[in-house]
């Protein structure tokens, strides 16, 4: 026999004592892990601003290289990869292009991207800084610019020296809440300005793709995995 309900009034239907309860912390804890988002990145910027999505059924598991040529850090991809317990991995190399060796930069950017791909991995490259991706939050970018415009613009908006602040742990930590809850930053628009910016250059070879960043694929599979 099913169990029985108990009847509520009416006029009770809106007090506070009557509202559905949110669920609990132990629900949510308990919601399995079917696959995990392996993320390999050049450096801290990167790891603590992937890592701060709320993501929730799905372990992001981010790994900070730190600087390691593009090339090389798509063969250390692809060791943590052999090396990892994870049965299900969703793999994505993150590198900028940093044009600071000319031709050979560009040699090893465009062919991390190809052998990345070769192997599977999603690669969310940027050229020529990972900033862009920050910096596209607050404004459209459809000019070709080292990482110095992105820092010095960056510093502007965030009210410290880029440079000097920028980079530190701390910064590094809280730089996803900023973006989420100042006014005047917008993820949605980022992600509409780096999809047309892709789209306007990815009939071009790599390294000749600037300004862009594909940054915003990463973004929106983590998206689609937030704690609602």
């Amino acid at each position: 026999m099913p169990k029985s309900t108990k009847a509520v009034k009416i006029t009770d239907l809106n007090k506070a004592w009557n509202k559905k309860m949110q669920p609990s912390r132990f629900m949510i804890d308990t919601i399995p892990i079917n696959k995990t988002i392996l993320i390999v990145c050049e450096g801290q910027t990167e790891k603590l601003y992937f890592e701060s999505f709320p993501v929730l059924g799905k372990k992001v598991r981010a790994i900070d290289l730190k600087g390691q040529a593009k090339q090389k850090l798509v063969e250390s991809t692809k060791e943590i990869v052999a090396s990892s317990d994870d049965k299900d991995l969703e793999v994505w190399c993150v590198f900028d292009m940093d044009k600071k060796r000319g031709a050979d930069e560009f040699a090893d950017f465009d062919n991390a991207i190809k052998r990345a791909l070769y192997l599977g991995y999603k690669v969310a490259y940027s050229n020529d800084a990972f900033e862009l991706w920050f910096y596209l939050h607050y404004n459209l970018c459809e000019s070709q610019h080292l990482r110095s415009f992105y820092y010095a613009e960056l510093g502007k908006i965030f009210g410290i020296n880029y440079v000097k602040d920028g980079k530190k742990y701390v910064f590094c930590l809280k730089i996803y809440d900023i973006l989420k809850t100042d006014n005047e930053s917008s993820q949605e628009k980022a992600i509409e300005r780096a999809r047309k910016l892709f789209e306007q250059q990815e009939h071009l070879s790599y390294h000749q793709q600037n300004p862009n960043t594909k940054v915003f694929e990463l973004v929106e599979e983590l998206n689609r995995n937030l704690r609602r």
